[in-house]
């Protein structure tokens, strides 16, 4: 299942970095399997400038990609992205095509931009949540949740958020037993319920 996590110039580095551990460690600890390819998506390709001058060299850009299963688009300070035509299609269109989305703390932003959003629970950063209710004011934002399981579209709550919701990610698209040994390996303790 290949699992494409979409970052951009200042997005947060826990955002991408920790569903990116969590999806390699279960692969890494699956018996037998690897149930998970995971890459890196930059508009270009090029080096990514991340929050605090965190460097990171994406493994694809939009020209190159492999089909996406899985797509996660991360947050961080979404402000410049939003505003990019280019980007916000390229969300959309990869949103059709794969079987699951997810999106870490601001990112919901940009698939809320992206129209992906019909009439199901959402959630953000806490810090966040009065301005995606004000932007986008037809959302049913929820506040006060780690993530929100929404079916085929599932959006967690800031930054570490995205470690939960990708432990449950593994335990809705493996099982719960991988995605108790991968946050065991990862010594992380999974908040399990959504609340």
């Amino acid at each position: 299942m290949n699992v494409g996590i979409y970052l951009y110039d200042k997005a947060e580095v826990l955002d991408f970095s920790g569903p990116f551990e969590v999806f390699t460690t279960a692969s890494r600890v699956c018996q037998n399997d690897t149930p998970f390819n995971v890459f890196l998506i930059g508009e270009s390709g090029d080096t990514i400038v991340a929050r605090a001058g965190y460097k990171v060299v994406p493994d694809y850009g939009f020209h190159n990609h492999p089909q996406i299963d899985v797509f996660i688009v991360v947050g961080g300070d979404h402000t410049e992205e939003i505003h990019k035509p280019k980007v916000i299609s390229w969300i959309h269109q990869q949103a059709q095509q794969a079987s699951l989305v997810a999106s870490v703390c601001t990112g919901a932003f940009l698939l809320a931009k992206a129209e992906l959003f019909q009439g199901q629970q959402v959630t953000t950063h806490w810090e966040d949540i009065a301005d995606l209710r004000a932007q986008f004011p037809t959302l049913d934002v929820v506040d006060g949740v780690r993530w929100v399981d929404a079916g085929d579209v599932v959006t967690s709550a800031g930054i570490s958020a995205g470690i939960d919701m990708s432990l449950h990610l593994v335990s809705r698209l493996h099982s719960l037993s991988l995605a108790e040994k991968t946050a065991r390996q990862m010594d992380f303790d999974w908040t399990k319920n959504a609340v």
